[in-house]
């Protein structure tokens, strides 16, 4: 037997429940990202390049495949991604050293300031606004973020 099918079938109010949940949350989350966004540096980048930048930087070099897994996107749009950025000087590609059919990205100098500079002006952007917050507010945030963090990795 599987986890699911040993747990209680939910009430129908729980349902309903999760699903207005679900509803709240969604419009939030997508509330904030979307004035997070309004946060970032100009340098033209798409959401998908800086997603690339600060998955290198948190995950150090990688190929193209293992970005493309990590990022949730094909390889061939991984390889325009990449290619984008190596030509503005953010990446480095480098042969990888014991598969000579593949390479190995890495956030070049430029592309950790950038993606630095780009990090502190959102968070603090968010700090500024975590003053209209309550204590209890902010303890209540600092519980709930590994909760959402779990719920964008599944």
């Amino acid at each position: 037997m599987s986890y699911a099918n040993d747990m209680p079938p939910k009430s129908p109010a729980v349902l309903i429940k999760d699903a207005e949940l679900a509803s709240e949350l969604r419009v939030s989350v997508m509330r904030l990202s979307r004035r997070l966004r309004t946060e970032r540096l100009d340098e033209g980048l798409t959401p998908t390049q800086l997603a690339v930048l600060g998955t290198l930087d948190r995950g150090g070099s990688m190929t193209l495949g293992e970005l493309a897994a990590v990022e949730k996107v094909q390889p061939p749009s991984m390889t325009r991604t990449t290619a984008a950025l190596e030509e503005r000087g953010l990446v480095i590609r480098v042969a990888h050293p014991t598969d000579g059919r593949q390479v190995l990205v890495s956030l070049s100098r430029e592309g950790r300031a950038l993606l630095l500079e780009d990090r502190k002006r959102r968070e603090a952007w968010l700090a500024r606004r975590f003053e209209l917050l309550t204590n209890d507010e902010r303890a209540l945030l600092h519980a709930v973020a590994p909760v959402l963090e779990r719920l964008a990795q599944a």
